[in-house]
């Protein structure tokens, strides 16, 4: 160690300003309140720059602001809950909804299905991702906006697979292509694991596998090979299963399995 900067063995680094101690003692505000399950992390910020949050009744201006805790905060004037447990909660979305919570045109949301879906007593959930109106299958939802933004996180390498019902001409070479990941009208999308489970005429039944998630990514790389997709269906997400869960319901996954897969993406360096 050089300079004159003290070293203390138990932080095995250089101590800290006064200041700088403190202030890592609390956490940003935008975070807190994600993992209290009031918006992801970013919508939080929108919610800061809104004049939506406050802090004694003093509207706040940054997310930047650091607290020990979430005493005294108010959303839309209402004190905000201590933090519950995480709970994952898994959804058959059927096709005709948006996955919003609401849509100023008029469609009807997952939330109007789930108001019949879930068990009594379940916590105010957000979507993990989204499907689009006519993409079916499994969707995820939590009331914790941290480990929504860690399962979202391309960084985070957690596969999502669909099956996808398309009409045209394509041989398995093809799909096996895009193992390598495809350049389509400027947008990258990264390495996608697709096979051709069967056929039947021109139709096809091909499985897909990817990890970035991004906006109609799938629809949009069989559209580049010539295929038009006629039903998706997201059939996992992670090691989470749709398998026959009945379209339009929804079930809470076991306390267990959701601190079975934290754990792995901790090891993988996502920050929860």
């Amino acid at each position: 160690m050089t300079g004159n900067t003290p070293y203390d063995p138990l932080q095995g680094s250089a101590k800290q300003s006064a200041p700088e101690a403190e202030e890592k003692k609390g956490e940003r505000i935008a975070k807190l309140l994600a993992r209290a399950g009031v918006a992801s992390r970013r919508e939080v910020e929108r919610m800061i720059g809104d004049g939506r949050i406050a802090l004694r009744g003093e509207v706040l201006k940054t997310p930047a602001t650091i607290l020990h805790n979430l005493r005294g905060v108010t959303v839309d004037g209402n004190p905000v809950a201590a933090p519950e447990r995480t709970q994952l909660f898994a959804f058959n979305k059927p096709t005709g909804l948006i996955t919003a919570e609401r849509d100023f045109s008029g469609k009807p949301t997952i939330y109007n299905a789930l108001r019949n879906s879930l068990p009594k007593g379940a916590p105010r959930l957000m979507p993990v991702g989204r499907l689009d109106l006519n993409t079916e299958g499994l969707l995820l939802l939590t009331n914790d906006g941290e480990f929504k933004r860690a399962l979202e996180l391309p960084s985070s390498q957690v596969p999502r697979t669909y099956r996808a019902r398309a009409f045209g001409d394509v041989s398995q070479d093809q799909l096996e292509s895009l193992i390598e990941g495809v350049t389509i009208d400027g947008m990258r999308y990264g390495k996608i694991d697709a096979d051709l489970e069967r056929r039947t005429g021109r139709n096809q039944w091909i499985v897909l596998t990817l990890t970035e998630g991004k906006n109609r990514e799938v629809r949009n790389v069989l559209d580049y090979l010539g295929l038009k997709v006629s039903r998706l269906i997201r059939i996992s997400y992670g090691p989470f299963q749709l398998n026959d869960m009945a379209r339009g319901a929804a079930a809470e996954i076991r306390k267990e399995d959701v601190e079975r897969f934290r754990s792995t993406l901790r090891k993988d360096g996502v920050k929860l």
